[in-house]
Formats: C-alpha cells, structure tokens, sequence
C-alpha cells in the first residue's frame, strides 16, 4: 500500500492501474477529497479519449450570489467562514451548464433546490435508498472509491481513522469481498489534516486502502454552514416535538434550524424545567400527548442517526446525550432489564454465569470479552487451569467461591467500557462543531461510532442487538407537504424535478413501524411563502410522496401534533386540518367533504380555529424577549452588523416583486432625515459609490435598514 505525497503521481498511478474510463464513487457530504477529484476532473476532462463517471450525493459549495448587492455581502462573509474550503470543479461547470461531454455526474441527494432548474442534474439523478448506495456504485461499476481521511501518529506508528463518511466505503469493501471483486476496485484515502480522527468503526488498517495520498494542498477548511436563524415556528415545532422524546430513549433529528429547536427544547426540558414546562403550557392543550413527556432526563438518550449533528453535540455538553448502548447483545439485554448497571458490582458474576453470557471455565476469547468491556483489566492472563493477574492467582472455575470473591473484589467500583451514546454515518456543522469534534477527550471520543449506513438506517443483519439498542425510539424528520390522508412529500415536485433526495428517511420511517415502541415524527411547517404570498403545506393531495400513507405516524406543524398512526382516514384529515394554518382551514375542509372522506357534519374544534402567525407570536414572543428562545440557540458566524444588513436585503428582495414597493423605497430613503450608519456602507462596500448604478443600490440598501 503506497503512500504518495504527489497528487499528480497518484493520478498517474492510479490511471495505469484502471485505465482511462473512471467510474469514481466519493462518499456525501465533507467526505469529499475535493482537491484530488478537481485534479482527476481537470486531467480527464482535458482528454476526450478518456471518461469520467462520478456517483455521489450532497456536493458542497460556498454560498452563490446572484446579485451584485448579494456578492457584496457574500464575498467577505464567505471568506471569513469557509476560509480556504476549495470549491468542486464539477459542481461549478455542472451549474453552469459546462461538463465536459466525457463527464457525467449521477448523485442521489441534492443539496436542497440547488438543481430544480438544472436538466442535465436531474435526467442523471439516482432514485435510491442511502442504505443501498454502496451495491447502486458496485452495480455502476465501480472502479475508483476515494474519500478524505483523518491521520494520527502515534510513536512512530499512523492510525486512518474514515472520520466522518465510514458508511459506503465499509459497506462497498464487503460486498465487493463477498462477490471476490475487491481488486476490481482502487481504494484512495487522502489525508484531511483538519478532518477529526474517530475512532471504533471509522478507525482502519492502512491495508483499507490501495493507495494513500498525503499532499499539503490536500488539507483544507472542512465545509461548514453557519448555524440559521430559529424562528419563533420553529420552536414551536421544537416545543412539541420535545414533548414526544422519551427518557431513556433513542433519538434521531437532523440539521437545521429545526433540528437546533428540538435540540434546544430538550435543553431547556433538563435545565430550565420550569420554564419550559411554562412554554409548553402556552401551547394549546388539545395539542399535546395525553402522557407528554417534559420532566428532566434521569436516564439521558443515545442518538442513532444518519447525520450526526451539532444538536448532538449540545445535548452531550448539556449531560442529556448519555445513555451508552453496547455491542453485545446479552450485555445490552441485562442492562435493559435493570439487572446490570454500567458500574460494576461482585453480583456480576453470578449473574452472567445464570444468563449464559460466560462458562465456568474461561477460554481465551471470553477472556477477551471480559477486557474489551472492561470488566477485567488488561493485566489479567488465563495460564493452564488459573487466572493470573499480577495481585492474585485464581482458580479458573466461576462457580468456585473463592475466584468469585477474588474477581468481585477486583470489579467492584469499576464502570462498563466500549459502550456509546452515539451512532452516525456521518457529520456536517458549523465550524465550532469541527472544532468540538478535534478537541473531544478520548472517553468523550470512544462513545461516539460513526460507522455504517446498513446498521444506522435499518435493523436487518443485526435486528435483535438494534431492537436491544433502539428502545422508545424517535425518529424525527422533516418534510416540505403532507397530504389530509398521511402521505409526505419530502425529496420532489409533481413534475418529477428533486429537490433533494430519499437520503435515509423512507428507512428511519419504516424502522419506526417495526420496532415496539419507535415513533416516526414528521416536521412540516404549515406554510411556506410563494410569489403569489402564503401556501399551505398541508394539501389534499400531491402528485408525489416519499412516504407512503400507510406509514403515517406522527406529523407535527407549529400549530400542534396530530397522531396518525392506526387512524381511519376521517380521523387523520381531522387532526391534520385542526394543526394547519386557519387561513386554508375551510378549503381543505371542503375538499376532504366533496371526496366523500369527511362527514357533512363535521365543523372545527373552537381551540384550532386560531392557527395563525400572530396568535404563536402572541404565545411565544414574551419567552423570545426573555432570552429563553434566541435566534441563535447555538451561537452565530454573522456578525450582529451582517444580522442587520441580511434583515435589509431580505426586504429589498422581497421588494424586487413589487415594482411600486421599490419606488417608494428608492423615494424614502432619498429624503430620510437618519443618517445610515457608515460602517454598514463600508461592510457593503457602498460608502463610496462611483457609477449611477452603485448610487441606485446604495440608496435602495439604505432605505431598507
């Protein structure tokens, strides 16, 4: 396995061992080894004899202005924030409608509605499961999987850790091994200096690889989105979610700023108990669960999620992301049962003995066991018929009095080790997670498993050991409509255009049915806005779903909860219309009416006829003021002047649609008596304007603060 500190001479290496037709699998998301694919990229795209296919999902690029005021606030920004994060060549030409006609790109998640309007993305979109990516790139053909690795050196010796995308390539390696293909495939790890190194499944051999690059201009700023603004609908959503969570559970949620409201609710649930008990209490009553959850975490949760995200991270920190699941179906059975603790006691002899988890007479690998959980410590030697161990000498024999008093002398006061309170596939955030990533102490480090699609998204291959894990299960999503009779629309349009992709959400919605008491919950906001103003997402019906009505479980809007799951189809219309927005109440109402699936008689409860924009305010806004619900529950990359400026261009923006608005911006600001703070100019770079143009932005910018 070489090591290479060239790029160009591992393109070449690798081009003599697969010749000239590629076929590149790179992992989603961060995983990306940016620099080299945009030098294998440039190196075929020059050369029309060869070809380029690359398979892969979520391809991340800085923030595009498509204005000169937005390039203007864009440009220092971006700098600031994403500093040296390189840009996929690829990516860039796709948008601009430039591949090279030797190049084709097939990705199965798109970075949401970045390629609504892009023919060639969306004719070669993938349609599939994330759990089955790794056999679509085996049955693509796969030739070449290259992904960004983290390095530690350890006296002399480097460890690779996969980091942050272990998922395709452990699942890919496997199966090609299964099939006797392995060598069909040139396996390339490039070393990220800034990656963070994680271990347990992410860690492997430098045998993984078939090459190894480790060129400077390889390591670069990890892509890195700044945490959004939480809105006062968003913490609703949040609020009621939080309700939902189960003490002791399982949690799944992802980014966003829904995801950062659910993460802070369940903060304020374990910190600021009164409170939140008195935010949830402004929440209308008929809209909560009969036995809703909001007391403090006596037991924590474990995360099982595909993306792995700063919520996470914050709950952790908040002492809530602490229930530890172990690989080992016996210990997780025990521990779940309460007939084990992870603080050991000389009772724990017996008590494996009684259920089979060891002999009574050790051999090697239960030797082993006992070490890897850190029952015994590593000093213990099994020798002939005794167990030796530097302060005593036992007689192998369990059963004998005498080895359990010694062994429970030893254990007593020791803890359980190797379990985790956090399974992911992988992970994207802003930048002060990479950095609490990198700087996680080793026992912090050693509880988190960033590892396979195939065990985080589904229980097949190890469903009695997931169903030990995954108890009281929430698997959070969200979704842009929801049909009256329980369908989602997640990933497309009616047109069959995508917006983004399935990802893992059909999977986490189907576990939730099969697992005894999982819940799937689906966040959708009850409206959206649209040119012609405000439209409801909750629809009578829509041309396309990504989850299937007879999946329907639990769907929540800002307006409420609404329990589908087991409903007849009069019940689920009712309790989605009673949690949409009041304004499309009555359509909705009379469509569900003329298809026969509502009774003539039915009318609105009184308490859900008030589901409108002011009326949350009106609930939430005192709490917004006293600092329980801030804009930035988890800290901000703009800058309190930027929070101002983006607040102006939002509104010029929403001016540009009307003509008249525009006019009467440009004519106030014209003759406002307040002078504009000049630092704003100077951070637009408007406080010297040279050409008409320049002056027209500036005053229409300076109406608008």
């Amino acid at each position: 396995m070489p090591t290479l500190n060239s790029i160009d001479v591992s393109l070449q290496r690798l081009l003599e061992q697969v010749g000239p037709h590629v076929v590149l699998g790179i992992p989603l998301g961060i995983g990306k080894p940016n620099v080299w694919v945009n030098a294998l990229y440039r190196y075929i795209a020059d050369r029309p004899d060869h070809s380029l296919r690359i398979i892969t999902a979520l391809s991340l690029q800085r923030p595009q202005a498509h204005s000169d005021l937005e390039q203007r606030f864009l440009k220092p920004f971006a700098e600031r924030v994403f500093e040296d994060y390189p840009d996929l060549d690829y990516v860039r030409d796709l948008q601009a409608g430039q591949l090279p006609k030797n190049v084709e790109i097939c990705e199965f998640f798109f970075k949401t509605a970045d390629y609504l309007h892009n023919d060639c993305a969306q004719q070669n979109y993938i349609c599939s499961n994330y759990t089955h990516v790794a056999r679509d790139m085996m049955n693509f053909g796969v030739n070449v999987l290259a992904q960004e690795i983290a390095v530690r050196e350890e006296e002399g010796r480097r460890r690779y850790s996969l980091s942050c995308n272990p998922d395709v390539s452990l699942d890919l390696r496997d199966m090609l091994i299964e099939h006797g293909l392995r060598h069909r495939v040139i396996m390339v790890g490039v070393i990220n200096q800034q990656m963070p190194f994680m271990l347990n499944d992410a860690e492997v051999e430098a045998e993984h690889f078939d090459m190894i690059v480790d060129a400077a201009e390889a390591s670069h700023a990890l892509f890195a989105p700044p945490n959004m603004k939480v809105s006062l609908a968003d913490y609703s959503i949040g609020l009621y979610a939080s309700t939902l969570v189960h003490d002791g559970g399982t949690l799944q949620i992802g980014i966003g700023s829904l995801g950062d409201a659910i993460a802070h609710a369940l903060i304020l649930r374990e910190r600021h108990n009164l409170s939140y008990k008195a935010m949830v209490s402004d929440l209308p009553a008929a809209s909560l669960p009969l036995h809703a959850e909001l007391d403090v975490f006596q037991h924590g949760l474990y995360g099982c999620s595909e993306m792995f995200v700063n919520g996470f991270i914050r709950l952790h920190q908040a002492g809530i992301l602490r229930r530890r699941v172990y690989p080992d179906l016996g210990l997780q059975q025990l521990l779940n049962a309460g007939l084990l603790t992870e603080t050991l006691t000389p009772a724990l002899w017996p008590l494996l003995r009684e259920h089979g988890l060891l002999p009574r007479r050790l051999q090697d690998e239960h030797l082993a066991w006992l070490q890897r959980f850190g029952i015994l410590d590593e000093a213990w030697r099994l020798d002939r018929d005794r167990l030796q161990h530097p302060t005593q000498s036992l007689d192998n024999d369990l059963d004998q009095e005498r080895t359990r008093q010694g062994l429970g002398e030893h254990v007593t006061g020791r803890c359980l080790r190797g379990g985790f309170f956090m399974h992911g596939g992988f992970f994207i955030g802003p930048r002060d997670f990479y950095k609490t990533l990198r700087a996680l102490s080793e026992e912090e480090r050693a509880g988190i498993c960033m590892g396979r699609i195939s065990f985080i998204n589904q229980l097949y291959g190890q469903e009695a050991l997931a169903r030990a894990q995954r108890r009281q299960a929430r698997f959070i999503n969200t979704t842009m409509m929801v049909t009256l009779l329980g369908a989602a629309v997640s990933d497309g349009l009616d047109d069959g255009r995508l917006v983004s992709g399935v990802g893992g959400q059909y999977n986490f919605v189907a576990m939730a049915h099969e697992l005894a008491d999982a819940r799937s919950i689906l966040l959708v906001r009850a409206t959206r806005e649209t040119e012609h103003g405000p439209a409801s997402n909750i629809v009578w019906n829509y041309g396309h779903t990504t989850i299937p009505r007879h999946l329907r479980d639990i769907v929540i809007t800002e307006y409420g909860i609404a329990d589908l799951r087991g409903r007849p189809d009069h019940h689920v219309i009712e309790r989605l219309i009673c949690i949409s927005d009041s304004r499309f109440q009555f359509d909705l109402i009379e469509q569900a009416k003329s298809a026969g699936k509502l009774r003539a008689d039915w009318t609105l409860p009184s308490w859900a006829q008030n589901n409108l924009p002011e009326t949350l305010y009106a609930r939430l806004q005192p709490w917004h003021q006293r600092g329980d619900l801030p804009d930035f529950p988890f800290g901000c990359d703009f800058t309190a002047d930027e929070l101002h400026i983006i607040h102006a261009l939002t509104q010029l923006k929403n001016s540009v649609s009307h003509p008249l608005d525009l006019i009467k911006t440009l004519v106030q600001s014209t003759f406002r008596s307040e002078p504009v703070p000049e630092r704003y100019l100077e951070r637009m770079q408007l406080d010297h304007p040279r050409t008409l143009k320049q002056r027209l932005i500036r005053q229409l910018f300076s109406g608008n603060l």
